[in-house]
């Protein structure tokens, strides 16, 4: 067999551009206009051709024209304008948010996917995208953060679909000399290995970087010759069908990730798990700190999980993946003899109470036991995660399951149009994107000249048409299709008319099919003579979702009807490249997802802050962002259990909004030829997405509620050899052997008469604590407005007072509770330890009163 050796020939840019080869290896360069520009003036077909990819793109370059632009005064102009922007942005260390770190600690951040650039094939979908925007504003911020994932040779599947309709999957191999890495080595030169030992032997896997701007992204690689062909396919593409492999990638994601930085000599403060697939990297951080700091596994329980968050990005039970107890017991065993306790008890940790043995692991659960802040990824995902997970804390009331919520936010540099970017840059200031939350700026939109806004969405839209016609042609090119169709393509869309886009991974709760309802009426607003509408659909189903695949097909068909073809579409292949196309020239974004299965819904963010006007359902982010001056709502927040009947009532009431509201706001031209109701909504609604739902806003939340007391925890657990810590453990292993000996009486009141407004009631209840003190355990008084027997809303917590010491661990609690308005109430005693919220939320530990 030949065996063929490579090399690889860079190209020989003269000395005063060498700054391009600079920038070309940071990331940066992809949302900051100023560098794109700077590469696409060389060669703006080129760079098209290069799939806007500096590296490749600079090989390709004539030495012919590097040596003209190295004489080009007006280029090198603006090449120093940008190595001055990047200097000033990326290698200026300065840490620009309070956080309790000192030089040298970070926070690491472990994601299965990352979305930086469509170039950069490490994503599937809003997971990796908001994982990359994180990245990005962390940069933006100063913040001291590591990013942690998988390098995928292949990737994410391109989407192409056959003559019918059908979704096809292709997987290329991606050229990684084409990619901004860079191998990792000690310093004696050796690369960086990480080792996981699993159920067929050792796996081994080497570290790549990716500089995103001020911030490292660290990527495993198992693709070495070292490992047999099984193992090198753990990395092969991103989501993998195969259980088997699946639970490797996470194993390696979690366990060789946080073997991977200690290699680097990077011991994170705080780790960040982005989703359940990450969770395994709590427990290597639990063996690394046992023997690290010399502690016992568990002080180190006190230290790991308060020093940890954990984000949960879905409220639909199969994107939580779990895995049969026997298939992980082999990857466990090791981590649990060094850290002397059984594999049986490590799985113990990613299931249910009351679980046998053998029961399967939820990465769900695994990572919320090892996290003491989790939250969901808006205000209304969260409320829906507490009842989704409220079995893992049993007793305890919903609304106080220790779930929160931040809302994502988008990076705007990497989403808003040219042309809307320049218009910031004139209104607000140079650097808008980075204080693009501050009010002072935000104000300064409604400055804007509505005229000057109207001509740069036009352009947009115009940009978006002209997309569209190149990639149908490329479609029916490769479906060789006749010259006479390709000639027809050529034309669809009109830029002039209403545009309204859906496009988002086409599982079947967002519900694609809901405006083909009612095929006669949708073709009636599409053909209207006076107020024509257009549509784009683009999106990509899961490779084993028939439902999702059947929904393709469908739109696909319906836009192959000859009253429609040229004004309603279907765009493969959907990727960021696309993406930024569509929310840019879209007029409307349309979402249509089942209440309340849509954990946030980011690209409609995306699609605000380039004045695009949202029509959703109320569910995700838009239950937030929704006023009637930023957008409509189809419904009013309605959960249906028929959903038959959802769909029905929802479509008509989708077609109603577009008849009656939409349509003819757009085409509402009183003055001249400017649609005044509809620029005053585009202004609103780019306001509303740069205050509230940018990822600056949303990573300084991440900082303030949840990264800051995560470190001063660390500082306070691990000070003087971890005295708190070991404090901690006693304190934990005291309380837990004596709950079972802790009772409450049932609740007493001194009165049972009717009770008006500004009474007052004595309410107590006699508490058998045993061996413990009223000092390690709260009392209280729960309640609430009563709904029924088990169940009260409104609830509130009031402390209760040792009364009387009874003897033998026996007490009287008691306190007054205020009757402050009118209704019917409910209340209860119960007993929990006390201490911070994740002693007091510990599982187990929680009495009510008895009857």
């Amino acid at each position: 067999m030949l065996n063929f050796k490579s090399y690889q020939v860079q190209p020989n840019i003269p000395e005063n551009l060498a700054f391009l080869e600079d920038i070309s290896r940071n990331v940066w360069w992809c949302w900051t206009r100023e560098a794109v520009e700077l590469f696409r003036r060389i060669d703006p077909r080129l760079w098209a051709e290069c799939g806007r990819n500096p590296i490749p793109f600079l090989t390709r370059i004539p030495q012919m024209r590097l040596e003209k632009l190295a004489k080009d005064s007006s280029y090198l102009s603006q090449l120093e304008r940008v190595k001055v922007l990047y200097e000033r942005r990326v290698n200026l260390p300065e840490i620009e948010v309070d956080l309790p770190l000192v030089s040298g600690e970070s926070i690491a951040y472990f994601s299965m996917e990352f979305g930086l650039h469509e170039s950069l094939p490490l994503f599937a979908g809003g997971l990796g995208i908001l994982a990359g925007d994180h990245l990005k504003a962390s940069s933006n911020l100063g913040l001291p953060l590591v990013g942690i994932g998988l390098m995928y040779r292949q990737g994410y599947f391109r989407q192409f679909l056959n003559h019918d309709g059908w979704q096809q999957e292709a997987y290329p191999e991606t050229d990684f000399y084409s990619l901004p890495i860079q191998r990792m080595r000690d310093t004696t030169g050796n690369e960086i290995r990480v080792t996981v030992r699993g159920a067929d032997g050792l796996v081994q896997a080497v570290v790549w970087r990716i500089q995103v701007g001020r911030v490292p992204l660290y990527l495993l690689d198992t693709n070495i010759l070292e490992n047999p062909p099984e193992h090198r396919e753990i990395t092969a593409r991103l989501y993998a069908a195969e259980s088997k492999i699946r639970l490797l990638q996470e194993v390696l994601l979690g366990i060789g990730g946080m073997r991977a930085l200690q290699a680097l000599g990077i011991k994170p403060k705080i780790v960040h798990m982005n989703e359940g697939h990450c969770a395994f990297a709590g427990i290597e951080r639990l063996v690394q700190i046992v023997e690290d700091q010399k502690v016992d596994l568990e002080t180190a329980l006190q230290i790991v999980p308060r020093t940890t968050v954990f984000t949960t990005h879905t409220p639909v039970a199969a994107g939580h993946d779990e895995f049969p107890a026997d298939t992980v017991r082999p990857y466990l065993k090791p981590l649990a003899e060094r850290l002397g306790t059984s594999e049986t008890e490590l799985l113990s940790w990613g299931q249910p109470p009351g679980t046998h043995d053998n029961g399967p692991l939820s990465m769900f659960i695994l990572g919320v036991r090892l996290s003491a802040a989790c939250n969901g990824v808006s205000q209304l995902h969260g409320s829906v995660a507490r009842r989704m997970w409220a079995h893992v804390w049993p007793g305890r009331p919903v609304e106080e399951i220790p779930i929160s919520h931040i809302t994502n936010g988008v990076h705007i540099a990497t989403f808003v149009s040219h042309e809307f970017s320049n218009l910031f840059d004139r209104y607000i200031g140079p650097d808008w994107y980075l204080g693009s939350q501050r009010p002072e700026n935000i104000k300064l939109i409604d400055e804007i000249y509505n005229e000057e806004l109207w001509r740069a969405h036009e352009t947009n839209r115009s940009r978006l048409v002209r997309t569209c016609r190149e990639q149908l042609v490329y479609q029916y090119r490769r479906r060789n299709a006749p010259r006479k169709v390709l000639e027809a393509v050529e034309k669809v869309l009109d830029p002039d008319v209403l545009t309204i886009v859906f496009a988002r991974r086409f599982a079947t709760y967002k519900r694609a099919f809901l405006l083909i309802q009612d095929p006669q009426r949708l073709e009636a607003l599409i053909n209207n003579e006076n107020h024509p509408v257009q549509f784009v659909f683009a999106g990509k189903a899961h490779p084993r979702d028939n439902e999702g695949k059947d929904l393709i097909k469908q739109l696909f068909q319906f836009a192959n009807r000859p009253a429609v073809r040229d004004k309603f579409i279907f765009l493969e292949n959907y990727d960021m490249h696309l993406a930024r196309h569509l929310v840019q020239g879209a007029d409307v974004w349309l979402n249509t997802p089942r209440r309340p299965f849509e954990a946030c819904g980011t690209s409609g963010m995306k699609a605000a802050i380039n004045g695009t006007l949202n029509v959703s359902i109320l569910d995700g982010w838009w239950c937030e962002g929704y006023r009637e001056s930023v957008g409509w709502s189809i419904g009013n927040g309605e959960e249906y259990e028929d959903h038959a009947y959802q769909d029905a009532v929802e479509s008509q009431a989708l077609y109603n909004l577009l008849e009656n509201e939409v349509v003819p706001c757009f085409y509402e031209r009183k003055s001249g030829d400017l649609p005044d109701c509809w620029l005053e909504k585009m202004k609103a609604s780019m306001k509303m997405a740069m205050e509230k739902f940018c990822s600056l806003r949303m990573v300084m939340e991440y900082v303030d509620k949840l990264y800051a007391p995560a470190g001063r925890f660390h500082d306070r657990l691990l000070a003087d050899g971890a005295a708190e810590a070991r404090r901690l453990a006693e304190q934990v292993a005291r309380v837990r052997s004596q709950w079972k000996n802790v009772t409450v009486g049932a609740a007493a009141r001194d009165s049972r008469g009717t009770q008006r407004v500004g009474d007052t009631i004595q309410v107590t209840s006699a508490v058998t604590l045993g061996e413990l003190r009223p000092d390690e355990v709260d009392i209280e008084l729960y309640y609430g407005l009563y709904k029924n027997f088990s169940e009260l809303s409104d609830s509130r917590v009031e402390a209760m007072q040792v009364l009387e010491d009874r003897g033998d661990g026996r007490y009287l609690y008691g306190c007054a509770l205020a009757c402050d308005t009118a209704g019917r109430f409910g209340f209860s005693v119960r007993a929990t330890p006390r201490g911070d919220s994740w002693l007091k939320f510990t599982p187990g530990l929680l009495t009510w009163a008895s009857e």
